[in-house]
C-alpha cells in the first residue's frame, strides 16, 4: 500500500469512506453490519489505515457502524476521521454535545483526525460566528488529546476556502499570545492542520479545483480528497471519453484513470473512496499497491476526455455581463453553477444557491439582453438562467435535507 507522511503519522495514500456504505433494502439508516465488516477486514489487511465518517452520513448510523467495525482491531492500528456539522441549518449549534455523542457512537475516546464539515458561505458564518464557540471548544479538544489533528472539509467556493485559511490563521495567532504550550500542538501557524475538499480530473476545471488547491499549496495547508470519482459517474465513462484514454493507455480502467492521476498531486495526503463492495475495496487496494506516473500525453488525453463531460455553456467568467446587469446578477457563478448540474445533480448545489441573495438569483434575471450583447461566446444568457432556475426548482432543497437529518439524529438518539 502507497503511504504518506501525513502531519507525522504514516497514513495510506487510499481512506475508507464511510458515506456510502452497503445498505439492506435501499434505506441509507439500514447499513449491512456484516458487509462492512468484510469490507473493513479486507481493506486492512491490504494496508488501508484511515477511515473517515462524519455526524450525518446514513442518517447517522455511518460512525456507529465503523466504529463497531474497527473495535475489532487495536485502537492503536487505525486512524478515525468524523465531522461537526456545523454545515447544517439549524437555530444553534453545540459542539460539545455533538461530539460527546460522536466519541460514545464511534466507541473511542480520541480521533486522530476530526473537521469541522463542510465550510462554505452559509456555514463560514457558523463557525467564525463567537456566541457558538466552535474553533475554542475543538482548540480545547485538542488541548486535552481528544483530538489529535483539526482540520475542515470544503465545498465552498474558492474566496470562501481562503477566507477560512485566514480565519484559523488569526485564531493561531490569538493562541499563541495567550497559551503558546498549545500552539505549539498544532503542525503549521494555522489552528485548520489539514483540508478536505473534492477534487478530481473533471472539476479541476469544472469547479475550479485548480484555484483550490494553489490556495492550500501557498498556505502549506496538506490536502484530503473526497469524491475522486464524483459518485461514482467516473467509474462509468461513455464511449467518447473512453476511447481518448484507451488511444493513449487501453489498459486502464476508468477508475484507475482517476486515482492514477490523483497520485501525482504531493500535497494530497489521503484520497477517500465511499465504497460500497467489496470487489470496489479490492480494485481500489489494488491500484494503490504501487505508484503509476501519468505521462504528459495522457495527463493532455485526460483533460481531453474531462471536455467531452461537459455539456452546458461556454462561460470563461470574463465577466463583462455582470457590469451590464441591472440586477447585478453574477451570471458567471450561476452560469457555473449551470454547468455543474449539466454533470451530476448535486446537494452542493442547492446549499451554495440558498445563499445567493435574493433579487441577484437565476429567476431574478430580467430578460432584457444586456448580457448578451457583452457576451464574447455569444451566450444565451437569459434563456441559461430560466433553464436553471428551472432546474433548481426540481432539486431537494438543502434547508429540508437539513431537517430531515436532524429528525433522523432525534430518532437515534432516542433509541
Amino acid at each position: 500500500m502507497l503511504m504518506n507522511d501525513f502531519l507525522g503519522d504514516e497514513v495510506a495514500r487510499l481512506g475508507f469512506g464511510g458515506m456510502r456504505l452497503p445498505v439492506v433494502d435501499g434505506d441509507a439508516s439500514k447499513v449491512d453490519q456484516a458487509q462492512v465488516d468484510k469490507m473493513v477486514d479486507a481493506a486492512i489487511a491490504a494496508g488501508v489505515n484511515y477511515f473517515d465518517t462524519a455526524y450525518p452520513y446514513h442518517n447517522g448510523m455511518s460512525e456507529i457502524v465503523l466504529g463497531k467495525s474497527l473495535a475489532r482491531y487495536p485502537r492503536e492500528s487505525f486512524f478515525l476521521a468524523s465531522k461537526y456539522p456545523g454545515h447544517q441549518i439549524t437555530d444553534s449549534y453545540d459542539p460539545a454535545a455533538i461530539f460527546e455523542e460522536q466519541l460514545e457512537k464511534c466507541g473511542v475516546s480520541c480521533f486522530d483526525f476530526y473537521l469541522l464539515h463542510n465550510i462554505y458561505a452559509a456555514s463560514y458564518e457558523v463557525y467564525t460566528d463567537e456566541r457558538w464557540g466552535i474553533a475554542d471548544y475543538f482548540i480545547e479538544q485538542k488541548r486535552a488529546g481528544r483530538i489529535r489533528h483539526l482540520g475542515f472539509s470544503c465545498h465552498g467556493r474558492p474566496d470562501t476556502l481562503a477566507a477560512f485559511l485566514d480565519y484559523g490563521a488569526r485564531k493561531y495567532e490569538e493562541l499563541a499570545q495567550r497559551d503558546p504550550e498549545t500552539a505549539a500542538l498544532f503542525k503549521g501557524r494555522n489552528i485548520m492542520e489539514f483540508c478536505q475538499i473534492q477534487l478530481n480530473y473533471l472539476d479541476w476545471t469544472l469547479q475550479d479545483a485548480a484555484t483550490k488547491m494553489g490556495i492550500l499549496e501557498k498556505a502549506g495547508v496538506p490536502v484530503v480528497v473526497m469524491e475522486p470519482l464524483r459518485g461514482g459517474k467516473l467509474a462509468e465513462l461513455h464511449e467518447e471519453p473512453l476511447s481518448i484514454l484507451r488511444a493513449v493507455c487501453p489498459n486502464r480502467s476508468a477508475v484507475e484513470w482517476s486515482f492514477r492521476w490523483l497520485q501525482g498531486f504531493s500535497d494530497v495526503k489521503v484520497i477517500l473512496s465511499g465504497m460500497s463492495t467489496l470487489a470496489q475495496v479490492e480494485d481500489n487496494c489494488r491500484i494503490f499497491q504501487s505508484a503509476e506516473a501519468i505521462s504528459e500525453p495522457e495527463q493532455d488525453a485526460l483533460m481531453e476526455a474531462a471536455e467531452t463531460l461537459k455539456t452546458g455553456v461556454p462561460c470563461t467568467a470574463c465577466r463583462y455581463c455582470v457590469d451590464s446587469c441591472p440586477q447585478g446578477i453574477d451570471i458567471p457563478m450561476l452560469l457555473a453553477t449551470y454547468n455543474d448540474l449539466q454533470f451530476a445533480t448535486t446537494f452542493t448545489v442547492s446549499m451554495q444557491m440558498d445563499v445567493v441573495p435574493e433579487g441577484r438569483r437565476a429567476q431574478d434575471c430580467l430578460g432584457c439582453g444586456a448580457c448578451v450583447r457583452m457576451c464574447p461566446q455569444g451566450i444565451g444568457i437569459p434563456d441559461t438562467l430560466s433553464q436553471l432556475a428551472a432546474a433548481l426548482d426540481r432539486i431537494p432543497k438543502w434547508a429540508d435535507l437539513c431537517r430531515e437529518r436532524a429528525e433522523a439524529a432525534e430518532k437515534l438518539k432516542a433509541r
